[in-house]
């Protein structure tokens, strides 16, 4: 094939392209019952539509060249409305920059295909420099919520220093995705902040915030842990007041930090969470996703915490821009009670698995705790085993 031919070359990637948009996912069967994982990432840069990467005049592009190109799609937020299965994805280009585009789904496992553009934020007088990481929150006051990550290069970096940058929440407001308000950035007294989650009711007629306090940009310091706070109003939004929900703990998986990933659910025995912890290793941090419950009428209060991960990367999901990673900051919940977890790998590509209500809630209330230390968690064992022997 000629390589620089127009016609051959635009005839060859679109077919590649429309095979994969129609592409089938097939569920693996799980060995752990809690949840199944899917054959096939669900959203590539490969699926990034063909006209935002390429120039289709023959005149301006004779060799039928990528003009804009695109490194990654990961770390997507989630939602169900009309019937469709909708990701809020974290796009990043070759220029490093990140934004948000939907893809949409009829089933949620597969056949993703983007929107015509891109999300275009509106911007405050403090522009950003760069977004990611949106969660959604259909809230009770009738609007959809998408608090994210702001970036920006922090104002007392030293001369020279191009690097060192500060994170807050922003926060957008939609009531179709498709036209956004935009709201002041969050405030805070606790430090930099990532990882924040709305929470989709008033509490005491206020707004509910789930943070993530720390000192730095990259390094929590003194601060970490899932937190929780309250806002006047969602126009102005301040929290000044914050505790801990569930801490940074010593030789855990989330020792580094944590975060909350999406939105909670509402169960008849709780609020389901799904968070992210982060651990060292000789490699590097590794991120892993875990769940726990908190009360219905006190989300604040943990009342049921599996020990370890949910979710850790598996084979090709280690491979990626940052190794050995897995992600999460959008899941739906169809009226069924079906559960459709969207995770990121090695923040490059996105991927689903499914679960039930049922399924993560006996999970979460019947799973052993973490109870730090080697020859306590040797005590559960037996304790499983001893059962199981008297079951012979």
């Amino acid at each position: 094939m000629d390589q620089t031919n127009f016609k051959e070359r635009y005839s060859r990637v679109s077919q590649a392209y429309d095979a994969l948009l129609r592409k089938p996912n097939t569920a693996i069967y799980s060995t752990n019952g809690i949840y199944e994982r899917y054959e096939n990432p669900i959203l590539t840069r490969d699926h990034i539509p063909l006209a935002w990467r390429f120039d289709f005049d023959q005149e301006t592009n004779p060799f039928f060249m990528e003009r804009i190109g695109f490194n990654a799609v990961f770390n997507s937020g989630a939602i169900k409305l009309n019937d469709k299965y909708l990701l809020v994805a974290r796009v990043e280009g070759n220029d490093r920059k990140s934004f948000f585009a939907i893809a949409e789904s009829e089933n949620g496992i597969d056949n993703f295909k983007f929107w015509e553009r891109p999300i275009s934020i509106p911007q405050n007088e403090n522009w950003d420099t760069n977004v990611y990481d949106m969660r959604l929150t259909q809230h009770d006051d009738g609007w959809i919520y998408g608090v994210f990550c702001t970036e920006r290069k922090d104002p007392t970096a030293p001369e020279g220093d191009t690097s060192t940058a500060m994170a807050e929440a922003g926060i957008a407001r939609t009531k179709d995705l498709k036209s956004w308000d935009r709201l002041p950035d969050l405030i805070s007294t606790t430090g930099q902040q990532r990882n924040v989650v709305l929470f989709p009711h008033l509490i005491d007629g206020k707004y509910a915030f789930f943070t993530r306090p720390q000192d730095g940009f990259i390094d929590t310091g003194r601060g970490g842990g899932i937190g929780f706070g309250l806002s006047d109003t969602i126009e102005n939004p301040e929290v000044k007041e914050e505790i801990i929900v569930d801490a940074k703990t010593y030789h855990t998986i989330y020792e580094v930090k944590n975060g909350l990933g999406p939105a909670p659910f509402r169960t008849e025995k709780g609020w389901l969470h799904l968070a992210h912890g982060v651990r060292n290793t000789a490699a590097g941090l590794r991120y892993t996703l875990y769940m726990f419950m908190t009360d219905l009428e006190k989300p604040w209060m943990v009342t049921h915490k599996p020990h370890g991960h949910l979710i850790a990367p598996l084979k090709k999901e280690r491979e990626g821009d940052v190794a050995n990673v897995v992600f999460s900051n959008g899941w739906i919940q169809d009226d069924d009670g079906k559960v459709y977890i969207y995770y990121a790998s090695s923040d490059t590509r996105m991927h689903v698995a499914t679960s039930s209500i049922e399924r993560l809630v006996d999970y979460c209330m019947n799973s052993p705790e973490d109870k730090l230390h080697s020859h306590l968690s040797v005590q559960t064992i037996n304790e499983l085993i001893d059962k199981n022997i008297s079951l012979r």
